[in-house]
């Protein structure tokens, strides 16, 4: 740890019984082997009431160790929470009494819960007694409950010094943060062993926290085992029955009902196979001839009673496990498909007898496990914009979304605009109202959003909702909104600009994953979520480039190249000829665009170069909801007193359909963009340019914009200053006329434009789908690891030294006297904050 960090207490929790020896040899090590600061160090015992008093005396006069008695044996989950309720420190640790632990085992696994914010717990390595065979390096679940250590009993061969997510680490060797194991009511005692710390890295990742296995945080483990006098068939019952227990309590409404029927069905042939009994020898066809035979009792080993008694047994847990299936099914904040790449090989029968290989396969296939265990995760896309074949940028963004994220995952695509008249697709759409729309973030496990769908679902906002939620920030909605609103009254606008800041810092106080388009929107928001508190030191030490929260996708392009399929302009519109060049304004005319140099532009060119057409292709915007704007109005005005409609300028008064916007695209000769120099340029994304990309168009832009940079670095056509007419009009001849140069535009274009592609900017957006968690100030029970410090910590002793000669230095006693009381002013104000 670097000098003056302060770490956290732990807690070491030991639990004994009969096992004195191992008991103290494990205790001794924790005292004498670990590099952990003794003062930072609590080591609980506790005896799960042995029987041996000399033995419970041995313990308790051990130093430096806190010795709890139990009353009665409360397995290893119960002795481990009374050993809990003593403990102080900030983390707990849980080392079973036959191991001991490696020097670095504290360090290294408190280095993963300093540095990852959002683990909730660390799985140690857990190697035997010589360090030679493998106990635990992973964690692998089937679908009918029962967890196991994968690759146990193997050599280490050194291939697994990766660190990982699992779904649980082994209770032999595992540190949890403590407010989070008490809000997770610790261990399930009603298991009394086995399984539950499968239970508890499940309920854990279910909350959105992660298990993290930490191959440098080691363990040894002698095998002692408390179970190496009981018969067999008393632990077959134990894992039977609480691997019933684990899925009731913890997997979805939706998932038990196809998985609980036939995981009971097979712990029945799994008695009965394991046992070798004849499952027909109640067969009324196989009665004896004599009738008093056939009343004789029935031999029945033990270890096919064990399943069955487990049945049984877990009938009568059933009302205590409904109470905690009701809380971990409200608590939970990922799908039963978030977890299924952790249950590593779901489909695992894991016992090789024929029969009950022969009934895993039936019942698989009876309840279609295959499907439920195979699918991944439902997406919803929402939207507010116009879903037709006649779509504007945010419904076309959306609708990709959908289709890319189909590949993966169940998607729907949801609008609020009563226009939706969708293309054919291979996900669903649907319109609904806003009042309908809670039953469709209901189905959902992923919420992904933008414009203003977030304000039509009150409980979504909320920061206690368990979804996750994506906010697409794509558009600066009210930087946008200063340029749309300037033909309002000042008094309007004020109002208007409030209520979309509203609107957004909504989204980014709520959101789990952010996305903007470029790397000046990152700019921006980092800003924003800077001012609201969301770029935390918790977020910035697990993740410096904070890309876990923001990431950059842009607007995308198809990856298939446009292909004709009719006529569209040249030839077609009355004053636009096969031979003519023509510019092409692929999208509308908002008032955050400056329309009217390029008119003025075009007015110069054609005294020049008369075959020169501009055409603006969308006059009319697909959304009913959005109105014409008052720079429309201006440029229609400025072409005819300039005679240039339908000479040199054209207007296309519909809107493109979208399937049909490359006939158009590429019947020109090159793309422009013009705009203003303003804020709203700065962080504009205009998506029309990239229209211009996937035709292969050379590009002419106004400077100022993201866009613009691109142009100029990748060679893609020329770059204008905003507002000048004149150097508009030379770049338009030049990429027009210069047919050198333009061929050299196109090749450049070929290049860059794969960047471009939906899958390949979405991809932020799919790698988070296939992991999607809570934003990690939004986890449940997350709170600083290291709290109120002792003054004599190192880095704290001397940061307090410095600050006092520092004041004594500037200003003497008085400031120093100044000073120190303002501080104990504002630990007191903390203080009522935190209690109040």
């Amino acid at each position: 740890m670097p000098e003056g960090v302060s770490l956290p207490t732990v807690s070491v929790v030991v639990v004994n019984y009969r096992g004195t020896e191992d008991t103290l040899t494990c205790l001794r090590a924790l005292r004498t082997e670990l590099d952990y600061p003794a003062d930072r160090l609590q080591v609980i015992c506790v005896d799960n009431a042995s029987g041996d008093e000399a033995a419970a005396q041995r313990l308790a006069a051990e130093p430096g160790v806190l010795f709890v008695q139990a009353e009665r044996n409360l397995g290893f989950a119960g002795g481990c929470n009374l050993g809990v309720a003593q403990a102080t420190g900030e983390v707990l640790a849980f080392l079973n009494n036959d191991a001991r632990p490696h020097r670095d085992w504290l360090s290294a696994a408190v280095r993963v819960l300093r540095e990852q914010p959002t683990v909730g717990a660390v799985a140690s390595k857990v190697l035997d007694w010589d360090g030679k065979l493998i106990d635990f390096v992973d964690a692998g679940l089937t679908w009918f409950g029962m967890g196991y250590k994968r690759h146990a009993g193997q050599p280490d061969d050194g291939s697994h010094e990766i660190a990982r997510d699992v779904l649980f680490g082994t209770g032999s060797a595992l540190l949890v943060r403590a407010g989070l194991y008490r809000e997770l009511g610790g261990f399930d005692e009603r298991y009394f062993m086995f399984y539950e710390d499968v239970d508890l890295g499940w309920r854990l990742n279910l909350r959105g926290w992660r298990v993290r296995y930490e191959p440098s945080s080691i363990t040894y483990h002698r095998h002692h085992a408390s179970m190496s006098t009981v018969d067999s068939s008393r632990e077959y019952y134990l894992l039977e029955r609480n691997a019933l227990a684990s899925m009731y309590k913890n997997l979805s409404d939706r998932t038990l009902a196809r998985a609980m029927p036939a995981a009971l069905a097979l712990a029945v042939r799994r008695a009965t196979a394991r046992a070798g009994l004849d499952p027909t020898q109640l067969e009324i066809t196989n009665r004896p001839a004599d009738p008093a035979e056939d009343a004789e009792p029935v031999a029945v080993p033990r270890s096919a009673l064990s399943g069955m008694l487990a049945i049984d047994q877990f009938v009568d847990m059933l009302p205590a496990l409904a109470a905690a299936r009701e809380i971990e099914q409200s608590k939970r904040v990922r799908s039963d498909a978030d977890l299924i790449p952790l249950m590593r090989k779901a489909m695992e029968p894991a016992y090789p007898l024929p029969r009950y290989l022969a009934a895993h396969e039936i019942l698989v296939e009876a309840f279609g496990l295959d499907e439920v265990y195979g699918k991944s995760r439902r997406v919803l896309v929402l939207t507010g914009d116009s879903i037709t074949d006649r779509m504007a940028g945010p419904a076309i963004r959306a609708w990709n979304m959908a289709e890319v994220l189909s590949g993966e995952h169940q998607v729907r695509l949801v609008t609020t605009n009563p226009s939706c008249t969708p293309p054919e697709a291979t996900f669903e759409v649907h319109h609904a109202p806003r009042r309908n729309l809670p039953e469709h973030v209901d189905w959902a496990d992923v919420v992904v959003l933008q414009g203003h769908a977030l304000e039509f679902l009150p409980g979504l906002k909320q920061r206690g909702s368990t979804k996750i939620v994506v906010c697409d920030l794509y558009d600066p909605m009210h930087l946008e909104l200063l340029e749309q609103g300037k033909d309002g009254t000042d008094e309007q606008r004020g109002k208007d600009l409030l209520g979309v800041t509203r609107v957004i810092n909504t989204q980014l106080r709520r959101g789990d994953f952010f996305l903007c388009a470029s790397q000046r929107q990152r700019h921006l928001w980092l800003g924003h979520l800077a001012a609201l508190g969301r770029i935390t030191p918790e977020l910035y030490d697990s993740d410096p480039t904070t890309r876990s929260l923001l990431a950059e996708v842009p607007f995308g392009l198809p990856a298939k190249p446009p292909q004709r399929t009719a006529p569209a302009a040249k030839g077609v519109l009355p004053g636009i000829s096969a031979t003519d060049k023509l510019v092409i304004w692929a999208g509308g005319v908002y008032n955050w665009f400056d329309p009217l140099t390029l008119v003025h532009a075009v007015d110069r060119l054609r005294t020049r170069r008369p075959e020169v057409r501009m055409l603006f292709l969308g006059m009319k915007h697909p959304n009913p909801d959005v109105p014409e704007m008052g720079v429309s109005g201006r440029l229609r005005e400025l072409a005819q007193r300039l005679d240039l409609v339908g000479r040199h300028v054209f207007f296309n008064e519909t809107w493109v359909p979208y399937e049909q916007r490359q006939n158009w695209l590429l019947d020109a000769d090159c793309g422009v963009s013009t705009h203003f120099e303003h804020v709203e340029t700065m962080f504009a994304f205009r998506t029309r340019i990239l229209d211009y990309l996937w035709a292969g168009l050379p590009i002419v832009t106004s400077d100022g914009d993201s866009f613009a940079d691109l142009v100029r670095g990748e060679q893609l056509g020329v770059v204008v200053p905003a507002e000048d007419p004149g150097a508009l009009a030379d770049a338009l001849e030049r990429v027009l006329y210069d047919e050198e140069f333009a061929e050299s535009c196109r090749q450049r274009i070929a290049a860059v434009r794969e960047r471009f592609t939906w899958e390949v900017v979405l991809a932020p957006l799919v790698e988070f789908c296939r992991s999607p968690r809570p934003a990690a100030d939004r986890l449940p029970g997350a709170s600083p690891l290291v709290r109120n410090a002792p003054l004599g910590t190192g880095g704290v002793l001397r940061r307090d030294l410095a600050l006092v000669k520092e004041y004594l230095d500037n200003g003497g006693p008085a400031e120093l006297a100044r000073r120190a009381g303002g501080r104990l002013i504002r630990l007191a104000r903390n203080a009522g904050k935190r209690h109040g």
